[in-house]
């Protein structure tokens, strides 16, 4: 008879397999998820109770926000002025022949800006100007 004490097996858990599977799910969902990407202008475009136009793909957006500073296609103009605003449309128009020009002026805008744009793009030839808004509520129902 053997009475000497068996050797017992020590027991280990190894996790590391595990803690590869939980770093690539996370890979998996930072990689997968969408990220909202904000508008670095913040405007509060005036109510209007019509509804918008449809989508174009020949559009330049002026941008103006309540203190006055213009944005042409996320882009700021050095200064306010009527020369600088017709160079700069005019360099994000390129060869564009007739583009729309779409304004979105915050609600507190001074009207000067918004007239000093309008008067940029009629000076370069630009017919087609919109004027952006967001739709009333009370007109929705």
């Amino acid at each position: 008879m053997n009475i000497r004490p068996s050797k017992k097996e020590e027991l280990d858990v190894n996790i590391t397999p595990l803690i590869d599977v939980v770093f690539l799910l996370l890979i998996f969902f930072m990689v997968s998820t969408t990220f909202k990407h904000e508008n670095e202008i913040t405007i509060s475009l005036p109510e209007s109770s019509s509804k918008s136009p449809p989508k174009e793909n020949n559009i330049i957006e002026i941008a103006i926000d309540a203190k006055g500073t213009y944005y042409i296609d996320k882009r700021q103009v050095v200064n306010t002025e009527l020369k600088t605003v017709m160079l700069a449309l005019e360099k994000i128009a390129g060869d564009r022949k007739a583009p729309t020009i779409l304004i979105s002026a915050d609600a507190q805008t001074p009207h000067q800006s918004v007239i000093v744009a309008m008067d940029a793009a009629r000076q370069l030839g630009f017919v087609n100007l919109s004027i952006a808004t967001k739709q009333n509520r009370s007109a929705e129902e």
